[in-house]
């Protein structure tokens, strides 16, 4: 197992709404090589989980493993997995500085590697440009030189600098337009199979997940309600709010969410050919 979690949390209080339980209980595990997307509703945890498993948000409670060692507790560790793990964000003209060239761009990629030749560093910042569909000639143009498809090729090049195990796109496509993002999500399965990146894709867009990812996970509250391959889910969902999610994408609406109440008790219950889904 590449990654795994167990039993993360993450509550915050808010004054209009009291305690919010953000990521509840939440535990998963991601195998080499596996593209799995993460799909529910805006305010289901799917983007805490991720900065979580980032380190940019701390857990009140859970612990996270990468290739069967903790990771958080110990310098090294963390170190490591700074460099094997990388994120790309969902706003494109927000997450690259504008001031930057995308030769430092790329080379702020570097901070935590072992000390790199020039030489050897515009190699290989070269070579992820080009693995993204980009010229090596652009190291000296700046961000507002670029469309928005070609500003998210540079944050993913930028995100492989470090040659990454595990890939986080937090919404990578949702700010691009629809032409766009088919050329990204293209990008990302090539990506998948000729560089073996294990990729966690996070959206609310289910055709973009649906594209790129083999297993899909579905949060509600904090909690995952259901885990499947991608046929499952889609053929054969069984818990109330993945049916409901679906059909929504399907046919606009959402009918009687407000029904939909998660026990505090509630496990997950695998139905077999590891579908899981939350017990009602």
């Amino acid at each position: 197992m590449l990654l795994e979690i167990k039993n993360l949390k993450k509550y915050f209080v808010q004054k209009d709404k009291g305690l919010v339980r953000a990521v509840d209980g939440v535990s998963l595990g991601v195998r080499q090589g596996e593209s799995i997307g993460i799909v529910g509703e805006s305010g289901c945890g799917k983007t805490t989980l991720a900065k979580i498993i980032m380190g940019l948000t701390t857990p009140d409670q859970g612990s996270m493993l990468f290739e069967g060692q903790e990771v958080w507790g110990q310098r090294t560790r963390e170190v490591l997995f700074r460099r094997r793990v990388r994120m790309v964000f969902q706003d494109p003209y927000a997450s690259l500085d504008p001031r930057f060239s995308v030769y430092s761009v790329l080379r702020e990629a570097l901070c935590l590697e072992a000390k790199v030749a020039k030489g050897d560093e515009e190699i290989r910042m070269k070579g992820v440009l080009q693995a993204v569909g980009l010229s090596g000639d652009i190291l000296s143009r700046f961000p507002h030189e670029f469309s928005g498809g070609e500003r998210q090729r540079i944050s993913i090049a930028r995100a492989l600098m470090t040659d990454p195990s595990l890939l986080i796109l937090d919404e990578a496509v949702s700010a691009l337009d629809v032409l766009i993002q088919k050329e990204i999500l293209d990008l990302l399965v090539s990506l998948q199979k000729t560089r073996s990146i294990t990729e966690i894709f996070i959206s609310h867009n289910l055709s973009a997940v649906r594209r790129v990812a083999q297993k899909i996970v579905v949060m509600y509250q904090g909690k995952i309600v259901e885990y499947g391959s991608v046929q499952d889910i889609f053929n054969d969902p069984r818990h109330s709010y993945t049916q409901r999610l679906l059909d929504a994408a399907i046919h606009y609406r959402v009918q009687g969410r407000e029904d939909i109440v998660l026990k505090k008790e509630a496990v997950l219950l695998d139905i077999g050919q590891e579908h899981l889904v939350l017990s009602s």
